[in-house]
């Protein structure tokens, strides 16, 4: 046994361990979910032990498998976090072949802007009701991972780097997916925070920041919103894979959270099916044929698995079935539809500069438009959540019908980046004839994409330059943004004004235009810190993971909760955002049940305003951000109206989680209750006694640098203290590969062919990455384990013949091939016979139980 299998099989030790040890959290019981239709609990005793395995896998890329004579339908299942992907035609799980239109609203990351739940929930009754029409019952969203760092890939998909923001939005997704019939699948669970290594990365993380950050947004949604299905994560959480994390599944979801419904693993990410089953993982998707459900049956009768282990997750899935009901959707008035995606682009549009009121610009104002961004919008990400929008707006289009005069538009730019002197001239040349240049840039296609993080946080230098060319021209620019995460500004001071549409949906441009003409007043608030660089972010040591580790030193640092606590200069805070008026707050009161304070409109025109509380413990105790958000309320007021607003305080406002104890606690002692217009601006603050848990009672194992957020050059000692283990060993040189390794890892395999096949696949994605269109396909192989093989292929190829070619790349070359060979003849063979099975038990009447227990 390698070391890192050993440390694997001492994680899950570790787990079980921990399984029987594990307390209720005594928090609130999750929102109840509709009665199901009678005899879930004995439709198990009416299959076979055949068809009870095969129901636990695909029947292909996104459908799951039926079982007609006892009632039990397919499910459609379909990715959705902005928009309904049905495909058409071939199915993958990447969003390279097409789909059905259907309304793109705006990203997560827009839409987190916004820190509005009630319009998270009508987006997610518009996906429920669209979902219902291209016959999918199940959305594959809201992603809710929390942003550890700005280079995430797949940021865009993502809310925020704040748990209870993050959550308190995406059980408004849910509850409004699920009014409408169909069922969510908040994703994904958890401490999935980067795409390197995504499907073979171990996410090493002590339990406190576990709990705490990564976990607390999945808590609200199951708790405030009882979701029917969760998709677990690729990655493993401290050595365990999340599809088969007894500790995830079943302590913290089911025992302590009270979730009742089906975990669906991610398109591949399922690694050992008898492992799920008893962990609690439901679904493996996408199909692996009857591989898995081989493997189950396998396990039964070496009395490695019990058909009473089986009968759980099968009543899971009956379950699902039951609580699906299309009947409940409302009809889709495709332009209704358009017109909500406008105003939630509207509602998170954030102002983030706006020097000598330049904005908004009056009716008759000249305007050159430039850049490619305003001919050919970024408007959502790339990946699975790829959407075919019904109708996509332009900015040169919506502009050309605005009140503003356009006197000319202007490339300005190579969008996939290099410089082009007569783009650049042309783009200054037409700003020389308005009065003011509206410049439009962002990141492109490659730069944010599933399968791919980023290694920096600039714009494109040929955008950059362009900037720098025009403000010798003219010194009235305002900057228009299209990207999904954060990016650096060292150009700031060239434009007198931004406005950052993030990615905003086929109505994006819209909204955009309505916000520089004063159509809309902006209210979007930033829902994660800018920092100055990027070596600011408390993660960029650590990130990403080196090897198989990604290792989760910052701790609880996250984030505001460091750059506030460790004191450290940012562009622009958490929570940051102009208006086009101006709002005063007043002194704030404070007792056990929440904070009330007055804010007033204090300006000439109407807007709305983010009123946001956060929470910091004066008295001494165990280590903690200085300041954490734990409420918000966006309010809208004409000019010169006051509200008095009461944000309540609720079970997450003063609890952490205790280490010493296994269980949340509140520590007695004065905790300081600011409200404010962002993070670090706080505009009245309090001070409350809590009654709790003695501080002393609490044992801090953290040592001094968690202390003071001072996280950035954490050591391997403090890091295996923080965790209270000690840390994997990293991988490193030529080495034998395993099943689980990442194809990536082949450039230090012992074959020569497969070195010579990483180096291949590192030249494609270069080359596909310089004409400016990522392959997503490229990516996926490159970062996906030998096993995904096995579990992508339809059963192709089994697990079997996945361990031969691993034998391949560790250089036993005809051994592999031979158990290649031998492997597909009796795999074909085994699944001929199984499906065959399968078909003739579909056509027999329901069987007693007595039949079925001694048969199969």
């Amino acid at each position: 046994m390698t070391s890192r299998e050993s440390h694997r099989a001492d994680a899950r030790t570790e787990a079980a361990a921990a399984s029987s040890a594990r307390t209720r959290g005594g928090l609130t019981a999750p929102v109840g979910h509709a009665a199901v239709k009678e005899g879930t609990a004995t439709m198990t005793d009416e299959l076979t032990l055949l068809e009870k395995a095969a129901l636990l896998s695909g029947e292909s890329v996104w459908e799951t498998r039926s079982v007609p004579r006892v009632g039990l339908r397919a499910l459609n299942l379909s990715d959705g976090p902005h928009g309904i992907r049905k495909q058409l035609g071939s199915g993958d799980h990447l969003g390279i072949n097409g789909s059905a239109p259907a309304t793109c609203f705006p990203t997560a990351a827009t839409v987190a802007n916004s820190w509005d739940v009630s319009l998270a929930e009508q987006i997610g009754e518009a996906l429920g009701a669209e979902a219902a029409e291209l016959d999918v019952d199940v959305v594959l969203g809201p992603g809710l991972n929390i942003k550890r760092s700005p280079l995430c890939g797949r940021n865009f998909e993502y809310f925020s780097e704040d748990p209870y923001l993050s959550g308190k939005l995406a059980a408004g997704y849910v509850r409004g997916i699920q009014s409408q019939g169909a069922s969510a699948c908040p994703k994904h669970f958890a401490a999935n925070s980067q795409e390197h290594r995504r499907m073979a990365s171990d996410s090493v993380v002590d339990e406190r920041t576990l709990r705490e950050i990564y976990l607390t947004a999945f808590e609200i949604v199951v708790r405030e919103a009882a979701p029917k299905a969760i998709m677990s994560s690729y990655n493993m959480v401290n050595g365990v894979y999340a599809h088969e994390n007894p500790h995830l599944l079943q302590d913290v979801l089911r025992d302590e959270w009270g979730f009742d419904g089906a975990v669906i693993s991610d398109w591949g990410g399922s690694n050992d099916a008898e492992a799920a089953v008893k962990a609690g993982g439901t679904l493996e998707m996408p199909s692996p044929g009857l591989d898995s459900a081989r493997q189950l049956l396998a396990a039964v009768e070496a009395g490695t698995l019990t058909e009473a282990e089986l009968d759980v997750r099968v009543a899971e899935m009956r379950t699902l079935v039951d609580r699906i009901d299309p009947s409940l959707a409302r009809k889709v008035d495709a332009q209704a539809q358009h017109e909500l995606a406008r105003r939630v682009a509207e509602a998170s549009q954030v102002l983030l500069k706006n020097d000598d009121a330049l904005l908004p610009l009056a009716a008759g104002t000249r305007v050159a438009v430039i850049g490619d961004f305003a001919e050919t919008p970024r408007y959502q990400g790339a990946g699975s959540s790829l959407v075919n929008p019904t109708q996509l707006s332009t900015a040169r289009t919506v502009l050309d019908g605005s009140p503003l005069d356009v006197v000319r538009y202007a490339q300005g730019f190579r969008r996939t980046g290099g410089a082009d002197e007569a783009l650049a001239s042309e783009a200054v040349d037409a700003a020389r004839e308005a009065d003011v240049v509206l410049l439009y840039l962002g990141l492109d296609e490659t730069s944010e994409s599933e399968g791919n993080d980023r290694t920096h946080m600039e714009l494109p230098l040929n955008q950059v330059e362009l900037l720098n060319r025009l403000r010798q021209s003219t010194d009235r620019i305002v900057v228009v943004l299209s990207a999904g995460s954060a990016v650096e500004m060292p150009w700031i001071d060239d434009a007198r004004a931004i406005v950052h549409g993030y990615l905003g949906g086929q109505a994006g441009a819209e909204a955009t235009v309505n916000v520089i003409t004063g159509a809309v007043n902006p209210s979007g608030r930033l829902a994660e810190t800018y920092p100055l660089r990027l070596e600011d972010n408390p993660s960029h040591p650590y990130y990403p993971g080196k090897e198989s580790s990604a290792e989760y030193r910052e701790g609880l640092y996250v984030g505001y909760r460091y750059y506030s606590t460790a004191e450290v200069p940012v562009l622009f805070p958490f929570g940051f955002g102009l208006s086009y008026t101006t709002f005063a707050y007043g002194e704030v009161t404070v007792d056990a049940q929440g904070a009330t304070f007055t804010v007033t409109n204090t300006g000439s025109v109407e807007g709305s305003e983010v009123a946001q509380l956060y929470v910091g413990r004066v008295s001494a105790g165990v280590h903690r951000p200085s300041r954490e958000l734990k409420g918000f309320h966006k309010v809208r007021l004409a000019p010169g109206e006051s509200a008095t607003l009461t944000i309540p305080f609720d079970e997450y406002t003063f609890r952490h989680f205790s280490v010493a104890n296994d269980s949340w606690a509140v520590e007695a002692g004065e905790y300081w209750i600011g409200i404010g217009a962002s993070v670090e601006d706080i505009r009245a603050f309090a001070h409350l006694e809590v009654a709790g848990r003695a501080a002393d009672a609490d044992a801090d194992p953290a040592p001094e640098p968690y202390a003071t957020g001072a996280v950035g050059s954490i050591t391997d000692a403090e890091f295996a203290t923080l965790l209270g283990r000690r840390l994997p060993e990293l991988e490193g040189g030529r080495r034998m590969l395993e099943a689980n390794s990442p194809l990536l890892a082949m450039h230090q395999a012992r074959s020569p062919l497969a070195r010579l096949a990483a180096k291949v696949l590192r030249s494609l994605i270069a080359r596909s990455e310089r004409k400016g269109k990522p392959d997503l396909n490229l990516y996926f192989l490159y970062n996906m384990p030998f096993r995904a093989i096995g579990k992508m292929t339809n059963g192709a190829v089994s697990m079997e013949m996945v361990d031969s070619i691993v034998t391949m790349v560790n250089g036993r070359h005809l051994a592999g091939l031979g158990g290649i060979i031998s492997g597909f003849f009796r795999g074909a063979r085994t699944g001929k016979r199984l499906a065959a099975e399968l078909a003739e038990s579909g056509r027999r009447p329901t069987p007693s139980t007595d039949s079925v227990r001694t048969g199969a």
